[in-house]
């Protein structure tokens, strides 16, 4: 990026009212068939737009053209059955009916290099794909056919990184792979995970990023956030070995949020979307608010590696509010701009 400090999103954005019901994880399509297909389009077309209004210098699809930053991709791979669920506990916090590896993991055809590619023609800025990592896919069903969460998950690194290098052709400049799962299964994550990782990344090009984060705005996440004291050093158990990784950009939650900036030590030298925006509240951040939060990480972060960003996905808003913010996220960046000079 030539601009310093540059603006994204995380992922995921409210869908308009007309394609899925809103504030809402795993949300219905409210259309079918081809009309479906051309209101995602239209989705993303609105996305785009919303980013480029609100001056974000890195445009990301906002996960317009799937129900799930997960699950849609699970649905593409073969050897997953999706009719007859389990019942797992995702990430420690709370149930879910999910699906059930029953046979061995493939990628028949593109997930959404096609969305990618529609995206790419829509706008010259730089685009940001976001991915789910391999440790979350693994936590996000049911295995009953490896019964090996190392094995499943270097499996689903293989198909993960089949779909980031199309990506890669088809014009996106940096591929994230998002891992709320690290921030809770530390010892295999150290044991297997960044490795399965290293995988997922193997012979991209483009620029790769790792986000992890508390989770989406929601109850069972905010209910597990006040357990954790004063201070969440969660990244503290993770960030010597992503140090050490290939991953070119790490994603984190900061905005209202207990974690101590000083654990940005831990990474110095690879580029960090510093999280500035909270997603779990519906009160906008004041451009101020975001500035601090970029002032307090320009002290472990060099500026040209600091990229301003949200703290997670904000599917679970409104549409209204998502604006607000996006538009706080890019003037706070520009106060800090104006006031060194840049």
């Amino acid at each position: 990026m030539k601009k310093l400090l540059p603006t994204s999103t995380v992922g995921s954005l409210p869908k308009p009212d007309w394609l899925a019901t809103p504030e809402k994880l795993w949300s219905p399509w409210k259309l079918e068939g081809e009309k479906l297909l051309e209101g995602k389009k239209d989705a993303l077309r609105v996305s785009l737009q919303e980013q480029q209004l609100a001056g974000l210098d890195i445009i990301c699809d906002g996960e317009q053209t799937r129900q799930h930053f997960v699950t849609t991709f699970i649905e593409h791979l073969s050897g997953v059955d999706f009719k007859n669920r389990k019942t797992v506990k995702i990430r420690d916090r709370y149930d879910a009916s999910v699906p059930v590896v029953v046979g061995e993991i493939s990628r028949k055809k593109s997930v959404f290099v096609d969305d990618a590619k529609f995206l790419r023609k829509q706008t010259n800025k730089p685009i940001k794909w976001a991915l789910p990592g391999p440790m979350t896919m693994v936590d996000t069903l049911y295995d009953n056919y490896y019964k090996s969460r190392e094995i499943l998950a270097w499996e689903f690194a293989k198909a993960l990184n089949e779909e980031a290098r199309e990506l890669q052709d088809a014009g996106v400049d940096i591929i994230q792979f998002d891992e709320p799962a690290f921030n809770v299964f530390f010892e295999e994550v150290n044991d297997w995970g960044m490795a399965a990782m290293e995988r997922a990344i193997e012979g991209l090009n483009c620029e790769t990023a790792v986000h992890i984060c508390y989770g989406y705005g929601i109850k069972a996440n905010n209910d597990w956030k006040k357990t954790l004291g004063s201070e969440w050093r969660q990244y503290e158990e993770i960030f010597p070995k992503i140090q050490k990784s290939n991953i070119d950009i790490v994603s984190l939650e900061c905005h209202n949020s207990h974690v101590p900036f000083n654990l940005l030590e831990l990474i110095r030298g690879k580029k960090v979307m510093v999280g500035a925006i909270d997603v779990a509240t519906n009160i906008i951040e004041t451009p101020e608010e975001v500035a601090d939060t970029i002032r307090k990480a320009l002290e472990f972060v060099d500026i040209e590696n600091l990229y301003p960003c949200t703290n997670c996905g904000m599917a679970p808003l409104s549409r209204n509010v998502a604006k607000g913010k996006l538009n706080a996220l890019s003037k706070g960046a520009e106060i800090i701009r104006k006031e060194l000079g840049i």
